[in-house]
């Protein structure tokens, strides 16, 4: 194991709310008590869970539209958090941002985003802002394969290359783009060997906690170090479709299946239990705790008041 103990237990909990989390979003989806639509993490917990654990709270990070799980990493609290998308007012946002565009500067969550690709701007200002000012952190990028086929995935890491800005890029490679397999989608085996264009680092792993925490606090280190930044290329599975209620009629039941027989939060599971970090008493106990967390969470969403009308244009406009 290459972190510590209480490091490996946390990224645990982190997981498992993250499932917890989505699992009960897909249900309240499909009961028509939420607002707009959801694109669940679901499969992809290891990278969001493993990642964040290798950063401190002083750096930066933007979300895609496939958000939910980044944002609770980074230490979004549930309540509010589903509140949000709830559209109340004491969700997140008041309401206004809903799934896709959940933020909290305060915890260093620059916001999720509906457009893909826009986070790498919003990424790429993060570090700049942070060699600008000569401040400590870091400023990371999750993006999806196919938000790596956008102009300005070449535009942001041109300029951090270039400037050697404290910046990474996290590619969540779930191997679907939307309905489109991301093989047939680019011109090359994988989105890491673009670094060379660069002249950066860029890594392809899979979607294991222990390679993500690894390649994510080595890059951290080289960027803090003024080395400039990295691509993290995580290949990693999407257990539901590219949004909620998605026939994915492009996929196989048996694609489906496998997609979840290949799940990284068992697989980190059993290695904790393996080095004697974890008891399946004690993992099953973390999920009652979670499932009341979650459920205490819708509750807190559902008393929870609408916005008013006056606060329709507050924060909107200056």
């Amino acid at each position: 194991m290459t972190m510590n103990k209480s490091t490996a237990l946390a990224i645990v909990r982190t997981m498992v709310k993250i499932r917890k989390f989505e699992q009960s979003v897909s249900t309240l989806f499909r009961k028509a008590e939420l607002a707009g639509f959801v694109h669940m993490s679901l499969g992809q917990e290891s990278v969001a869970a493993a990642a964040c654990a290798a950063l401190q709270p002083q750096d930066y990070i933007t979300s895609t539209h496939r958000g939910h799980g980044q944002c609770i990493a980074k230490g979004a609290e549930l309540k509010p958090m589903m509140a949000e998308l709830f559209a109340k007012a004491t969700g997140m946002c008041g309401g206004k941002g809903g799934s896709m565009h959940i933020a909290d500067v305060r915890l260093g969550i620059l916001g999720a985003n509906g457009i893909v690709g826009a986070g790498l701007g919003i990424g790429l200002g993060g570090a700049f802002g942070r060699d600008l000012l000569g401040s400590s952190g870091v400023s990371v990028s999750f993006i999806g394969d196919g938000a790596c086929n956008v102009g300005l995935f070449h535009e942001a890491m041109n300029i951090a290359a270039i400037w050697k800005l404290p910046y990474i890029l996290i590619v969540e490679n779930n191997q679907w783009t939307e309905m489109s397999p991301s093989k047939d989608l680019m011109s090359v085996q994988t989105v890491a060997e673009r670094a060379a264009a660069y002249g950066i680092p860029g890594v392809r792993i899979t979607d294991d906690v222990e390679s993500i925490f690894d390649a994510v606090t080595q890059a951290r280190r080289r960027a803090l170090e003024g080395e400039g930044p990295s691509i993290i290329e995580c290949v990693t599975h999407r257990w539901h479709g590219h949004y909620e209620g998605d026939s994915q009629k492009y996929r196989t039941k048996e694609e489906v299946l496998a997609t979840r027989s290949a799940d990284a939060l068992r697989r980190f599971v059993e290695r904790c239990q393996q080095l004697g970090y974890l008891s399946a008493d004690e993992f099953k106990a973390i999920e009652l705790e979670t499932d009341a967390e979650v459920a205490a969470a819708i509750e807190f969403s559902r008393n929870s008041p609408d916005p008013t009308l006056e606060e329709a244009l507050q924060t909107a406009y200056v």
